[in-house]
C-alpha cells in the first residue's frame, strides 16, 4: 500500500475530476428532486447505482471539504461501491518546552520549534499542557506528567471520551476545537479518578479536533449511499529503531486513547448499520514470525483489539497487512509462508484481513503458473528490474491468495472466524502520470486492474481498493471514468472441470458473464475452440459461499478426450457485444 496519508485536504486544494460530481458546493433554485435523489447543501445527489463494478470498497483520504465527502461517496456508490475505510492519524509523543508549548517533532539535531498546530491550545492564558500539569499538583504536589502525546483528528467528540471530566475536558479557543484527555502509566484508565490521594505520573493526550464531527457526517452519508463506513483506529506510534514496527512503550497510552474514542463511539453511534467497522491502519508486512507473540506490532494489534471487542462488540476489525514476493530482497516470503502469518494475524482478534495485493508496489506479480519463464510485465521493471517472473517473484498473487484462503479454512476448523477480502491496488510503482498528492507512484488503468480482480479470483469474499483519492479520480479519463464507461466487460476468474447432468464441461465463475462466447486453446491447437455459453451452455447468477455475491457461472460442453493431458487451457471470455476479457484464466487438464 502506498504510505499512509495524514494531511487534509485544505478547502481551496484544487480537487480532480469525480464521477458523478457535477453537483454544485451550494444549493440551487429548482424543482423538489425525485426519490432516489437527495438535496444537501452541497447540492443534488443520485442514490442510483448505475456501473456495479466487482471492487465495492475504497479507501478515503480526510478533507476538509464536506462537499467533497459527498462527491467521493456518490461517485464511489456510482460505481456500486458500499464500503469506505478511513485513512488514519497517529498518536504522537511530543517533548514540551519551559513554557508548557507543544514541540515539532524533533528532527536530527535541530532543536525543534513550539507546534503552532497545538499553541493556539491556550487556558487562561496558560499553554494546555502546563494547565494540565498544573491542576494535576493542585490535587497532590506529587502529581506529574511523565509523557505528553498530541492526536490529530477532523472528528469530534461527545462526552464519552472523557473518564473524569473534572480534569479532562473540551476545549474551545475560537474556531479551534482541542479535547485534553488524562491516562495512566500503566495504561490502566482508573475509573476512580482519584488524583489526591497519592502522586503518581500520567500522560497528558492533546487532541487537535475538527470544528465538526466528519464520522457522524460519514455515517449520515452512509446511510442515504447504503455504504458502510471504517474509520480508523489512531495510529500506534512508531518504534524509534525501526519505522515499520510498532513501538510497544507506549501501548498503555495508545489503548487508553482507543478505548475512550471507542466509548463514545459507543454512545454516539450504536446501531448504526452505517458503522461497519473499524480500521487498524498500522501497515506491516504478513509472514512467517518465528514468535509471533512477543512481535511488537502484533502485540499492539492484540491490545488496541482487545479494546474494541470490550467496547464495540460485534463490529469487525479490518487489518490490510502487505505481501512482499521478492526473490532478491531479504525478509520476504513464501506463499506457505505468508499463510502461517495469516493464521498468527487472526490470532489478534481481527475480523477481516484484507491483504494488499501488493502489485501496485511491485512487490508481487499478476502472473500465472505456466507464465514463471515470461518476462515481466514492463510497468514492474522499476522494482524488479529485467527479469522473468519467476526469477523475481516466489509466487503470483493467486498463489498467495490461495494460500491465504486454506488457512482461513483451517482457522474455521479451530474456531476462530475471519473473513478474507482482498485490496488490489489502484497504482502502478512509478508514475506517468502524478496524482494529486501521491507521489512518485502513479493511476494505472482498467484492464489492470481487471486482470488483479481475476487473479485474486475464487479465493476471497470482497474485493476493495487502496485508494480513492487520488488514483481513482485523477487524470482524463480516470480510471473511475474508465470503469463506469466499461463496468459490465466480463472478468473470468476461475475456469474448474464439473459436469452437468449426464455432460462433461467446464464451468467458468466471473463477473457479468451472461451470453458470453468462451474461446479455449492450448499449445499445439492450431484453431481456437469457440462456444456460445447463451446457445448450448448454462448461465447461473446465485451467489457462491465466500465470493462476492455478483460473481455468477456459466457451463460450456467439452469434450475432454480430444484435450491432451498435462496442458493448460487458455480460456478466452467475450460478452454479446464483442468485448473481450481483459486476462484469460486458466485451467490445468490432467
Amino acid at each position: 500500500m502506498a504510505s499512509v496519508v495524514l494531511a487534509l485536504n485544505e478547502p481551496d486544494t484544487p480537487r480532480a475530476s469525480h464521477v458523478g460530481s457535477t453537483a454544485p458546493s451550494s444549493p440551487q433554485p429548482g424543482e423538489s428532486p425525485p426519490a432516489d435523489k437527495f438535496t444537501d447543501p452541497c447540492g443534488t445527489f443520485d442514490t442510483n447505482v448505475t456501473t456495479p463494478y466487482a471492487i465495492t470498497g475504497y479507501w478515503v483520504v480526510p478533507t476538509a471539504d464536506r462537499c467533497n465527502w459527498r462527491r467521493q461517496l456518490e461517485a464511489i456508490h456510482h460505481v456500486g461501491g458500499d464500503t469506505v475505510v478511513r485513512i488514519g492519524f497517529g498518536l504522537k509523543p511530543r517533548q514540551v518546552n519551559a513554557k508548557g508549548q507543544i514541540l515539532e517533532e524533533a528532527s536530527g539535531n535541530e532543536t525543534p520549534l513550539p507546534d503552532q498546530r497545538y499553541a493556539y491550545c491556550v487556558e487562561d492564558g496558560v499553554p494546555c499542557a502546563k494547565a494540565a500539569e498544573n491542576e494535576l499538583k493542585a490535587a497532590n504536589p506529587g502529581n506529574r506528567i511523565s509523557w505528553n502525546f498530541v492526536y490529530r483528528t477532523d472528528e469530534q467528540y461527545g462526552d464519552g471520551v472523557f473518564r473524569c471530566p473534572q480534569y479532562e475536558r473540551k476545549i474551545v479557543v475560537g474556531d479551534k476545537v482541542f479535547f485534553r484527555l488524562i491516562a495512566s502509566e500503566d495504561g490502566s484508565d482508573d475509573a476512580t479518578c482519584d488524583f489526591t490521594s497519592a502522586g503518581k505520573g500520567y500522560h497528558l493526550i492533546l487532541i487537535s479536533a475538527g470544528t465538526t464531527d466528519s464520522l457522524t457526517e460519514l455515517l449520515d452519508l452512509g446511510d442515504r449511499f447504503g455504504i458502510q463506513v471504517f474509520p480508523a483506529l489512531p495510529l500506534a506510534p512508531r518504534d524509534p529503531t525501526g519505522a515499520t514496527k510498532a513501538n510497544p512503550r507506549h501501548v498503555g497510552t495508545l489503548t487508553t486513547l482507543t478505548r475512550r474514542i471507542l466509548q463514545d463511539y459507543g454512545d454516539r453511534f450504536t446501531g448504526r448499520k452505517s458503522l461497519g467497522g473499524v480500521y487498524q491502519p498500522f501497515e506491516l508486512q504478513i509472514r512467517d514470525w518465528a514468535e509471533p507473540e512477543n512481535v511488537p506490532t502484533l502485540q499492539v494489534y492484540a491490545e488496541q483489539h482487545r479494546i474494541v471487542e470490550q467496547e464495540l462488540p460485534g463490529k469487525p476489525i479490518l487489518v490490510s497487512p502487505y505481501l512482499d514476493a521478492r526473490r532478491r530482497v531479504q525478509y520476504t516470503s513464501t506463499p506457505k509462508q505468508v499463510a502461517a502469518g495469516f493464521k498468527a494475524l487472526a490470532r489478534t482478534g481481527v475480523g477481516i484481513i484484507a491483504p494488499q495485493d501488493s502489485r501496485g508496489t511491485g512487490k508481487v506479480g499478476l502472473f500465472w503458473p505456466n507464465w514463471k519463464n515470461k518476462p515481466v510485465d514492463e510497468r514492474l521493471k522499476p522494482v524488479v528490474g529485467e527479469s522473468t517472473y519467476n526469477t523475481a517473484y516466489y509466487g503470483g498473487t493467486r498463489d498467495y491468495y490461495r494460500e491465504m484462503s486454506q488457512a482461513r479454512k483451517e482457522l474455521l476448523e479451530e474456531g476462530i472466524e475471519v473473513r478474507l477480502w482482498a485490496n488490489v491496488e489502484s497504482f502502478e510503482p512509478s508514475a506517468t502520470e502524478r496524482c494529486g498528492t501521491q507521489g512518485t507512484r502513479g493511476r494505472t488503468d482498467k484492464p489492470r486492474m481487471d486482470t488483479a480482480v481475476t487473479l485474486v479470483g475464487p479465493y476471497v469474499e470482497k474485493i476493495i481498493s487502496y485508494m480513492w483519492t487520488d488514483f481513482y479520480t485523477c487524470g482524463s479519463p480516470s480510471l473511475s471514468e474508465e470503469i463506469a464507461r466499461d463496468w459490465d466487460r466480463p472478468v473470468a476468474i476461475q475456469a474448474i472441470r464439473e459436469k452437468r447432468q449426464i455432460q462433461d464441461g467446464l464451468e467458468i465463475r466471473g463477473y457479468h458473464m451472461q451470453d458470453a462466447k468462451v474461446t479455449l486453446s492450448w499449445p499445439g491447437l492450431e484453431t481456437p475452440r469457440v462456444v456460445d455459453s447463451a446457445t448450448v451452455g448454462w448461465y447461473d447468477p446465485t451467489p457462491l459461499p465466500d465470493l462476492p455475491e455478483t460473481v455468477g457461472r456459466i457451463w460450456i460442453p467439452v469434450d475432454w478426450a480430444s484435450v491432451p493431458d498435462g496442458v493448460w487451457v487458455r480460456v478466452d471470455v467475450t460478452s454479446a457485444d464483442g468485448r473481450k476479457a481483459a486476462e484469460s484464466v486458466y485451467f490445468h487438464h490432467e
